[in-house]
């Protein structure tokens, strides 16, 4: 399948390290593998992640945004209803004047046709997805997405560091 990032023209200033994330699935999808996989590699990379799991109701998620006040949202799907879901979560999230600006991207598979991978992108960000990733390379451009942030915001920490079982491997060694 190719892959397809969507990337949103908006400017979103986004610090490289050490980012506060909220990691969500949309409100039907209930598998977990998929955020603890992403979780995990987030922390690898050194950011911070609130992980609320899987079938997140959009009310839920708007409220987390709120009292967790992330730098960014990232929104996994894998049971292939991601574009409608995520359509109607980011909709009801662009009409919270404090969450307006409020970087989001949403990733997975997107659709239930196969065929149609990386059609998505176009839709979702023009709904409000700050980016869109989907198909065989969508890890990968997402990282690079991180990584093109600008710095950090002055007063935040540059580096976070990692927590949970995998860190504990990674200090044994």
């Amino acid at each position: 399948m190719p892959s397809s990032a969507v990337i949103s023209d908006r400017e979103f200033v986004l610090p490289p390290y050490g980012r506060r994330i909220i990691l969500s699935s949309v409100s039907s999808d209930s598998h977990t593998w998929n955020l603890v996989h992403l979780q995990l590699l987030l922390e690898e990379w050194g950011h911070e992640v609130h992980n609320l799991g899987a079938c997140v109701p959009d009310d839920l998620v708007l409220r987390e945004c709120r009292g967790h006040r992330p730098d960014l949202v990232v929104i996994s799907s894998v049971n292939g209803h991601g574009f409608l879901d995520g359509r109607r979560l980011i909709t009801r999230l662009r009409r919270e004047p404090d969450l307006v600006q409020l970087p989001v991207v949403i990733g997975g598979k997107l659709g239930t046709d196969g065929a149609a991978g990386g059609a998505h992108g176009p839709a979702l960000r023009a709904a409000g997805f700050t980016a869109v990733f989907e198909g065989d390379a969508a890890i990968e451009e997402f990282r690079a997405y991180l990584r093109r942030a600008p710095a950090p915001a002055q007063g935040r920490p540059t580096a976070v560091a990692p927590s949970g079982p995998h860190a504990l491997a990674v200090a044994a060694v």
